[in-house]
């Protein structure tokens, strides 16, 4: 108990002064005798009032009471908001200065807040705190430091014991897009809608057999019956299954504004594949590097958004190349159903495209492949600086280089008939909705 006590009793920069100031003035006594007898009168003062000061902030043992609201989850990438509430149940105003231990990934070590609180009132705050790395981030204790007008003695309280949370991919992103859902936003393209008839799984009803018609969908039981050719009509399947593949190589783990391309993806993944369920389509999840890390069968139940999230939270970029090869073959051996299939990935020379793009032709010859890949935007940063120096010319010579050859790479795609989206990485998600949303209207799937 006594223990306790001295773990929680500070004494303020205030006491140090007045200290400073007494034994100057005992110094200068030497030349001075009779002020000695002041200065001890004034050294009980000092005493006498650090000790009211401290009776008044030890006589109620719970004279402060705090709670650090944690949610169950962060979103990853957005500010999260912190909520604190803190009660004073002290008969007077209380000056308190808070402390917060945040996670270590933040390596954040200035947090400071101070709030004066009246008697028996209660305060609310919050703070806010920007993930950008999924995981678990742990949380130690919220300190709370109090102290009176006199300002001598402090109190530390001490809430809130280690506390985890985990960062999952940004939610916040997705309830942010739900609207899209919703309100489509390729519709001011002036794409048009248009009803395709095709083969696919869905049955739309039997009708007489016309010329034109394909004659492999003869429905010869239905022609026996009425006498003449009756053939099976089928329309694009309403819900079209759609897969998210996620790069997860070392050339997702470069980062801009703090987040890694990796990151960027899972998140545009997560709002994405709740757009497409929004749109009653089928979505499934696909990651990789030098192997098959996860895949998720493409879906239609609303609750395997939630499957989804927690496959997304476990993706981790490996430090070695992507194999292609492999890609192709999981996709030809799982996924037999004409898809969309939603590649996040980068390149970063048109040289390390022309590597893999027989294994993209290969697989856009069954569906219909969308890569998506990154601008550089901190080359663009380069190219837009004013300079004059010739190492400054060099740089922005070369940077330059680099984004004719990102463009160069969309040409390529689009000369093998394969769609792409060239984005910044803030901009992925937007970009991204919008292209599926573009295919939905055009009906090319």
């Amino acid at each position: 108990m006594f223990l306790e006590f001295i773990k929680s009793l500070y004494l303020t920069k205030r006491v140090f002064y007045l200290l400073a100031a007494i034994i100057i003035l005992f110094l200068f006594s030497n030349w001075l005798p009779g002020i000695y007898p002041i200065i001890w009168m004034i050294v009980w003062a000092v005493l006498l009032t650090c000790l009211f000061d401290g009776i008044t902030l030890y006589k109620y043992k719970n004279g402060i009471k705090a709670h650090r609201l944690l949610p169950d989850k962060f979103s990853n990438g957005d500010y999260n908001a912190i909520p604190v509430q803190i009660t004073n149940n002290y008969p007077i105003r209380i000056h308190t200065e808070i402390i917060d231990e945040i996670p270590i990934q933040f390596q954040k070590r200035d947090f400071l807040k101070q709030i004066s609180i009246a008697s028996r009132e209660v305060v609310n705050f919050e703070y806010t705190i920007r993930p950008v790395q999924r995981g678990v981030y742990t949380f130690g204790h919220l300190h709370i430091y109090a102290y009176t007008n006199i300002g001598l003695i402090k109190r530390r309280f001490r809430f809130d014991k280690e506390a985890a949370v985990k960062v999952y991919p940004s939610f916040i992103q997705m309830k942010k897009h739900d609207f899209l859902a919703i309100n489509n936003r390729v519709s001011t393209l002036g794409l048009k809608k248009i009803r395709k008839i095709g083969h696919t799984m869905e049955f739309e009803q039997i009708k007489e057999y016309v010329v034109g018609d394909d004659v492999r969908t003869i429905n010869w039981k239905t022609t026996a019956k009425h006498g003449h050719l009756m053939i099976n009509q089928y329309q694009d399947e309403k819900s079209q299954p759609i897969y998210s593949i996620i790069n997860a190589s070392r050339v997702m783990k470069m980062p801009f504004n703090g987040l890694s391309l990796l990151d960027y993806a899972i998140n545009s993944a997560f709002a994405f594949s709740n757009i497409a369920l929004k749109k009653h389509d089928k979505v499934g999840l696909l990651s990789f590097s030098n192997k098959i890390n996860n895949f998720l069968p493409a879906q239609r139940k609303k609750t395997y958004l939630n499957t989804i999230s927690d496959s997304l939270y476990n993706i981790d970029t490996e430090f070695l190349d992507a194999d292609f090869g492999m890609l192709y073959a999981q996709i030809k051996r799982q996924i037999s159903q004409r898809s969309l299939l939603l590649l996040y990935t980068n390149y970063e020379h048109i040289s390390s495209l022309k590597r893999q793009l027989p294994y993209l032709k290969s697989i856009a010859k069954k569906h219909l492949l969308v890569v998506i890949f990154f601008e550089n935007t901190e080359l663009q940063q380069v190219i837009h600086k004013n300079t004059s120096d010739l190492q400054g010319i060099y740089d922005k010579t070369i940077a330059q280089q680099f984004a004719y050859d990102k463009k160069t790479m969309v040409k390529e795609l689009q000369k093998h008939g394969i769609q792409s989206v060239l984005t910044a990485p803030e901009n992925l998600t937007v970009n991204t909705i919008n292209k599926y949303l573009e295919i939905k209207a055009r009906g090319i799937l």
